[in-house]
């Protein structure tokens, strides 16, 4: 019949129609496919959860999304959504019995949501999809309760009071495992109030606000207390501080005057030390120019002489150096000459040896005569060899003769401008001095450090153990007796430094670098009689 139908059709259109036919056909096909996906891809809103049962996959019995989309195939699959918006939940729970068995009320708000994780989303498709809202309270509000009973039984009133931040976080604790079986997760818990049957928190709250007030009279007293004693201090500091600006006053004033004076004086002081040093200053500076100027002159001098003798010395050298040479060229030449004259006398005498042979000599003669000519050429050659030696040695010795002789006069010279320099500057000394012995003193003055140091190591190394002094008790000749003249005599026999100084210096000491005590010791070592005849002085004899 279709067939038959087709026929006639296929008649009727011809092969035109027929493609028409199917291009229509297939464009109704597609649009329908289309529409079909159109209408079973499911997009899932922010505020929602798309639940995808059915055939979702092996051990799945669901599929839930949060956001974007999915296609949800017809007949093996369905959907559903579950809402995000979050459910107050208010619990008033009465009577609950606390760790000290006391009832305690504790109305609060709880604030719960269907969770996004993987986890609370399975649970919430499996446990909540299709309930309304009021069963999802009642599933919710079951287990708030249960838990917070729990929560309370475990804590005393006096810390679900006072810490409610322990109190809401054991809540938390415990409800949020419990919640999320279902598919819930806690977002706020509100705690309104909490009152005991006993009034145990109504009689803590009286005993705070009584011992507020109290510690706030304290307060009040103790502050009042403070500002009195404040008000005290200040004026004791302010009289003090007034007081001590009035003597830093004076203090100053009269420090500013002293000071005043102080300077004036001061700068006068100055005035007149820098005048006298500008003077001095110059004429110290005149002194040293000329001082330097005598000591560049003697330097020039001594110099040029240097330069001289230096010269001079090279000359000698280089006429030492030229007759060595000399002397060689004609030891070479005298020993060259020497050989000539030995290698013709040689040629001689072989010459008159074969003279001799040629005129019928005998064998023997002319053997005698090549061996006399033999030996006398040897001896000339030696001493034509022992002439040149000497000649040689002769030359040498002149050149060294001329050598030392520059060099010594060279050093002569040198060390006689060296006194020459050394007189003058000696000269120069006794003239500024006013004389030889003025001169002589203070060239002394200046080795007297050396000359005290070398007389100390003369007796450094003397040792005295003991000293033993036999008196017979008889006076000596000066009075006393021999103990004290022995000591006398040792003390006179070392001359003293000061003694040294002025005699030999001709340097005088101030009484205050100390004086001698001679006096004294023979005063007290003289008999009565004698200290009277002297006058008193006691003067020591002056040893020999």
């Amino acid at each position: 019949m279709t067939l038959a139908l087709a026929q006639k059709l296929s008649q009727f259109l011809g092969d035109q129609g027929i493609l028409v036919l199917m291009v229509i056909a297939l464009v109704v096909i597609l649009s329908g496919f289309a529409l079909m996906l159109a209408t079973r891809y499911k997009r899932c809103p922010s505020n929602r959860i798309l639940v995808i049962y059915g055939r979702t996959g092996a051990g799945q019995s669901s599929r839930p999304l949060h956001g974007g989309g999915a296609f949800v195939w017809p007949l093996i699959q369905s959907y559903e959504f579950l809402d995000l918006d979050p459910l107050q939940i208010e619990i008033p729970l009465e009577g609950a019995l606390s760790s000290e068995n006391i009832r305690v009320s504790v109305p609060s708000i709880f604030t719960v949501a269907i969770g996004t994780d993987e986890e609370a989303m399975n649970n919430a498709a499996v446990r909540l999809l299709g309930l309304d809202t009021p069963h999802i309270i009642k599933q919710a509000e079951d287990i708030i309760f249960g838990q917070l009973r729990q929560v309370i039984a475990s804590m005393a009133i006096q810390e679900i009071n006072r810490e409610r931040d322990t109190f809401l976080g054991k809540v938390q604790s415990a409800l949020e495992p419990e919640l999320k079986k279902i598919g819930l997760v806690l977002i706020n818990v509100n705690i309104r109030d909490i009152k005991d049957e006993s009034g145990f928190i109504e009689a803590i709250g009286r005993k705070a606000a009584a011992t507020a007030i109290q510690q706030a009279e304290i307060d009040v007293a103790e502050q009042n207390k403070r500002g009195a004693i404040g008000v005290a201090e200040a004026e004791r500091e302010r009289a003090i501080s007034v007081a001590n600006a009035e003597k830093v006053r004076d203090i100053g004033t009269k420090d500013a005057e002293r000071e005043r004076a102080v300077k004036l004086a001061e700068l006068e002081r100055d005035k007149r030390v820098g005048e006298q040093a500008a003077q001095f200053e110059q004429e110290a500076q005149m002194r040293d120019k000329e001082r330097e100027m005598r000591v560049r002159v003697a330097d020039a001098n001594a110099k040029a002489v240097a330069g001289e003798n230096k010269a001079k010395a090279e000359v000698a050298a280089t006429n030492a150096e030229l007759r060595v040479k000399e002397a060689q060229a004609y030891e070479l030449g005298e020993k060259r000459f020497r050989e000539a004259q030995a290698a013709v006398l040689e040629a001689q005498y072989r010459a008159e040896a074969r003279a001799a042979a040629a005129q019928g000599e005998k064998i023997e003669a002319e053997t005698r005569a090549a061996l006399e000519a033999t030996s006398k050429a040897e001896k000339a050659k030696t001493i034509v060899d022992a002439e040149a030696q000497a000649a040689q040695k002769k030359i040498e010795a002149e050149g060294e003769a001329a050598a030392i002789f520059a060099k010594l006069e060279a050093e002569a010279r040198g060390q006689y401008e060296i006194l020459a320099k050394k007189a003058a500057g000696l000269k120069l000394i006794v003239d500024s001095c006013g004389g030889s012995q003025p001169a002589f003193q203070m060239l002394m003055l200046e080795h007297l450090d050396h000359l005290s140091e070398t007389a100390a190591k003369a007796i450094s190394n003397i040792k005295f153990d003991k000293v033993v002094v036999w008196d017979s008790g008889a006076g000596g000749p000066n009075g006393g007796n021999a103990a004290a003249n022995f000591v006398r005599g040792l003390g006179t026999a070392i001359p003293p430094v000061m003694q040294i100084m002025k005699d030999v210096g001709g340097v005088e000491m101030p009484e205050y670098f100390g004086k001698l005590v001679m006096d004294e010791v023979q005063k007290a070592s003289a008999p009565a009689g004698e200290a009277q005849k002297s006058g008193g002085k006691g003067e020591p004899k002056k040893p020999a």
